[in-house]
């Protein structure tokens, strides 16, 4: 399918289920800024399931921190330190452009302590439910500008593209429903831990609605993950940013390669047959289900830390070398934040691992099926999903609504696996 004729469906079919704005969620949203509506939620509880999801969380956050595993242990000595020749020399004089435009308050707001539990705050939803940090949107547009030029130092170029995609979305949704206080190109929270430098242990965290990412650096070496990256809907169809559009590669290369799997392993790969399928464990834990409202099938989103998730679908090692190549084109758009050399090597540790490397899949796969799918070795996970609407109504998953997720399992999120004793979570 031509990127012309994806953009093209997806602009019709997201403009199908565009919300009733008259409705007393979108008129009572409209006259709130981030902290009235955020205060609101906490107050009202309302939606009941999305209230009850955050104190889940909640009890999570306090867990210390462990990783992610498939039954409960650590595998160590994954992750070593090396040179990848980041430019973090840029990167820190980047921050501290950031610092020089700061009074006192906000460099106490923005600054944080390496090994700071405020590392795992970040969030997907659009209620700011912990306002850490600096949030772009309350700052003057110098330093907000500013904040913007660090992702630019950090990322590749197209990684920083792609970032701003998310944000653009972000503005274009909250245009859509009438709530740009709520959501804007700047609904995003800055954070900076340790102390930024060249050659020491430091990072950042940049947080918001679809758009939360979590970069560490030792030395010249660098770790984006978590990175969660989403957008409802996947394109801009009107204004100033016509013709931007997100995520589309990432599910187009994952239907390709479960399309050409043999049917004998499309069956072992698909885990479950229906997105919301009655075979997910659903009890009503927030913390144990398969399935919740929020996350849907994704299981590495806000506050999974310490997660157990066993492999499940087809060893890649058993795959043909063009599905394998696949896979790699996969990594390739996950993992487009990283700077080029980083990301050359990221995926030659992710090939060198394809003998315990897993591709599942939930859902349909011909052309128009929405699905789930995920990749996951002990070095990475990579999650892929279609959503239900959030702001536009569709009550099942549809592939205009996205969301993608990057994980470092055995202690690897955060850059946890690569710090001194003295500075881990």
């Amino acid at each position: 399918m031509s990127s012309t004729t994806t953009f093209e469906s997806a602009s019709a079919e997201f403009r199908q289920h565009l919300p009733d704005l008259s409705s007393p969620r979108f008129t009572v949203a409209k006259e709130q800024n981030a902290e009235s509506y955020a205060d609101a939620f906490n107050k009202q509880r309302n939606p009941p399931w999305l209230y009850d999801l955050t104190q889940a969380w909640q009890k999570l956050y306090r867990e210390p921190y462990r990783g992610i595993t498939t039954d409960g242990n650590i595998i160590p000595d994954l992750f070593h330190a090396q040179d990848e020749e980041v430019a973090t020399d840029r990167i820190a004089d980047a921050v501290e452009a950031v610092l020089s435009k700061l009074d006192h308050e906000q460099r106490t707001k923005l600054l944080f302590p390496l090994n700071a539990p405020e590392w795992r705050a970040w969030t997907n939803p659009e209620i700011l439910l912990r306002p850490y940090g600096l949030r772009l949107e309350e700052v003057d547009d110098g330093t907000a500008t500013s904040i913007l030029s660090v992702l630019q130092a950090t990322f590749s170029p197209e990684g920083f593209q792609k970032a701003l995609a998310a944000m653009r979305i972000n503005h274009f949704l909250g245009e859509l429903c009438h709530i740009p206080k709520i959501m804007n190109k700047y609904s995003y929270n800055f954070l900076v831990f340790g102390k930024p430098s060249a050659d020491g242990l430091w990072g950042w965290s940049f947080y918001g609605h679809h758009l939360c990412l979590n970069v560490f650096f030792r030395g010249r070496q660098i770790v984006i993950s978590p990175a969660f990256t989403g957008a409802e809907p996947n394109v801009i169809d009107e204004g100033p940013y016509f013709g931007t559009t997100i995520l589309h590669s990432e599910g187009e290369l994952g239907l390709r390669l479960m399309q050409s799997l043999p049917p004998v392993d499309q069956k072992k790969c698909q885990i479950f047959r229906e997105m919301h399928d009655p075979g997910m464990l659903q009890t009503g834990d927030l913390i144990k289900d398969r399935w919740n409202k929020d996350d849907q099938r994704t299981l590495c989103g806000a506050f999974r830390d310490n997660r157990t998730i066993p492999y499940e679908g087809i060893l890649v090692s058993d795959m043909n070398n063009k599905q394998q190549q696949l896979i790699l084109d996969i990594a390739e758009e996950f993992l487009l934040y990283l700077p080029h050399i980083a990301r050359k090597i990221r995926k030659s540790q992710i090939q060198n691992h394809f003998q315990t490397t897993y591709f599942c899949w939930i859902g349909g796969y011909s052309d128009s099926d929405p699905f789930y799918y995920r990749i996951q070795s002990p070095i990475i996970i990579l999650e892929f999903d279609h959503h239900s609407g959030v702001f536009l109504t569709n009550r099942d998953p549809l592939k205009f609504h996205t969301h993608s997720i990057v994980r470092t399992p055995n202690a690897g999120d955060y850059g946890n696996a690569l710090r001194d004793p003295q500075e881990k979570l």
